[in-house]
């Protein structure tokens, strides 16, 4: 096994974080805004993607837009580490292709969304945490339950003083549907878009496919991931009472039936176009990042081999 694959996959997705994490923050404040209300009953600091990028700018200064970047690297990093390495393992390895040698979509998901679940799970924590700190904002604009977190560090720190080891994992149940479907509906059509588009002779040029197939991906994922996004922002930034339970949900399932009561199947869908505008680029630039990051790679050994 090259673990090389695993490292790329890593580096590859803290890259593209470094230009997505702001589009990250306005979609978490969006996903918040309005939380267990009707639509109409609540006030909106953030109306539509373009006014709350100024909101944020506004109140929370330029640097608002990049909260939770720490904990947002080590979270892409652990996730695509196995995500992305698992993948590509299993791609190098016959393991996606069918009897005839074509890429198999259904194989492509499993692989994907395996790799995808093992990620969100290892790197819960820094999700939990980063999600905590996007959503902390200046009174005027804040939504959601506000934790007061100084930095990433101490945020973990304090976090496993009150709760244990269980409670830097609180959530982490929520992030397995996320993680499946998300991840298995990217991979899987970015390898299958790959093949097509390179079989098909329609775009064959190496880097040029792999951003293709990557848009392609980040709009079959976005359209998949939005629902249990949206759940998972919720349970992960919710207050605990003195017993340690949630203060609004007991679980992604009560969570799911209090926002359909409540706020409908709109709710459900909360900050999708900025969901969208983020995983669009951010799956483009990562799976992107990745096949250039293991072309060096391979062409780095054939040197060293001749």
């Amino acid at each position: 096994m090259d673990y090389s694959d695993y490292v790329i996959g890593g580096f590859a997705s803290v890259g593209a974080t470094l230009f997505t994490n702001p589009i990250e923050v306005i979609k978490t404040r969006i996903q918040l805004q309005g939380e267990l209300a009707a639509r109409g009953t609540y006030v909106e600091p953030y109306k539509g993607i373009v006014n709350a990028f100024k909101a944020v700018a506004k109140n929370d200064g330029w640097s608002g837009l990049q909260k939770g970047l720490v904990p947002a690297l080590y979270f892409q990093f652990i996730l695509n580490f196995f995500r992305l390495g698992l993948y590509n393992t299993a791609m190098s390895k016959g393991l996606i292709h069918d009897k005839n040698g074509d890429v198999s979509f259904s194989r492509g998901v499993f692989f994907g969304a395996g790799g995808g679940v093992i990620g969100a799970m290892a790197s819960s924590p820094f999700f939990l945490i980063k999600t905590q700190l996007q959503s902390q904002a200046a009174k005027s604009i804040a939504v959601g339950y506000q934790h007061m977190h100084t930095g990433m560090f101490s945020a973990l720190v304090a976090t496993y003083s009150k709760r244990g080891i269980m409670g830097l994992w609180r959530g982490a149940q929520s992030n397995i549907p996320r993680a499946a479907l998300g991840s298995g509906a990217q991979i899987a059509t970015f390898g299958k878009m790959k093949s097509l588009l390179r079989d098909h002779d329609i775009i064959v040029h190496s880097t040029m496919n792999s951003f293709a197939a990557g848009a392609i991906a980040g709009s079959f994922m976005s359209l998949a991931i939005t629902p249990p996004d949206v759940i998972a922002t919720r349970l992960y930034n919710q207050g605990l009472d003195e017993h340690g339970k949630g203060l609004y949900y007991r679980g992604m399932w009560d969570c799911c039936v209090k926002i359909l009561k409540t706020e409908g199947i709109h709710g459900m869908y909360k900050g999708f176009w900025a969901n969208y505008l983020r995983i669009a680029p951010h799956s483009t630039l990562v799976l992107l990042f990745f096949d250039e990051l293991l072309i060096v790679r391979d062409e780095y050994k054939e040197k060293k081999i001749i």
